[in-house]
């Protein structure tokens, strides 16, 4: 497989793909970006999930740091195909696109800011998996809380914003967990260290609301939406209290890079019965039949990549 990227309006050798040190998003964090999977397709070929959604956020994402894309999300997902194509992708893959500020323009005066910086584009992909364990993991309540809004953007997807969810994961694995779920100031559930938290609480499918501060994921609403649709299960988004997750029957984590990941222990404690519940276990089921293209009622969120190119 070729490596390749699409960097600054063309595809070159992923080696020729840099930035300079004195890049304004490396200095401060002023980047945006997506995490978006393509996956290898029951018929033999290849698609992308829901690009489109992801571009359309990394644009909201991209505007809120004053970031000129260029591009709109159709060319977007334009560009992400024939880089697959161009690369050789067959097999599962993960594509990162990446706006961010660059150099200070001629007259601006040093300094943290928005205007007066260029803004770049980059978009790589690699190879990659399923990479979480269907068996179920284990997370802290980390001591990290979660920035509110007024702070910072949560609900845009930002380079420099992703320190924090670093901080938690670090903490957590030292003390032996897999990952972390954060709290926000009001002490309720926001989202884990890359993912979004939902649990069954009484019955109930139960997720936190955007204003938690959490960053509205993408597969988050695929889970929303299949659970409504094909496992007759409405959705209460609304707070969730850490003392709720300790007494809830399932807990499960959503994202693009974990998809649905079942949590079977928080805190040193059990979840339910300690494996993945049955809601969980039937969410993942269809979820992977929709992404591998065996559902065909959700055929408009996959992108055919098409044969590669010579």
């Amino acid at each position: 497989m070729a490596a390749l990227a699409y960097h600054d309006g063309e595809f070159v050798p992923l080696e020729r793909a840099q930035v300079p040190v004195t890049t304004q998003a490396l200095q401060y964090g002023t980047g945006v970006f997506e995490g978006i999977r393509a996956y290898a397709q029951a018929d033999g070929g290849l698609a992308v999930f829901r690009g489109r959604d992801h571009y359309r956020r990394l644009l909201r994402s991209a505007r809120t740091l004053r970031i000129d894309v260029g591009p709109d999300a159709e060319r977007l997902c334009e560009v992400t195909a024939e880089l697959l194509r161009r690369i050789g992708a067959t097999t599962d893959m993960y594509i990162r696109p990446l706006a961010y500020k660059r150099a200070l323009l001629p007259g601006t005066p040093p300094g943290v800011q928005l205007t007066g910086v260029s803004d770049a584009l980059t978009v790589n992909a690699f190879r990659m998996g399923s990479y979480t364990d269907r068996g179920g993991i284990s997370v802290a309540i980390s001591s990290w809380r979660r920035p509110d809004p007024g702070v910072l953007p949560v609900r845009a997807k930002i380079t420099g914003g992703y320190v924090n969810n670093a901080l938690a994961v670090d903490e957590a694995r030292a003390a032996g967990y897999d990952d972390a779920i954060l709290l926000n100031g009001r002490g309720q559930v926001a989202e884990a260290s890359t993912a979004n938290v939902f649990a069954v609480v009484g019955g109930r499918l139960v997720t936190p609301p955007a204003t938690a501060g959490l960053l509205e994921g993408i597969t988050r609403d695929t889970a929303v939406t299949l659970a409504a649709d094909l496992l007759d299960t409405e959705t209460d988004v609304r707070d969730l209290g850490r003392d709720e997750l300790y007494d809830a029957d399932e807990v499960f984590l959503t994202g693009t890079g974990a998809e649905i990941v079942p949590v079977t222990g928080i805190a040193g404690r059990p979840v339910g019965d300690g494996v993945p519940g049955p809601l969980t276990t039937a969410l993942t089921t269809a979820y992977h039949e929709v992404v591998r293209g065996r559902d065909q009622r959700y055929h408009h969120w996959l992108q055919a990549v098409g044969p590669a190119t010579a």
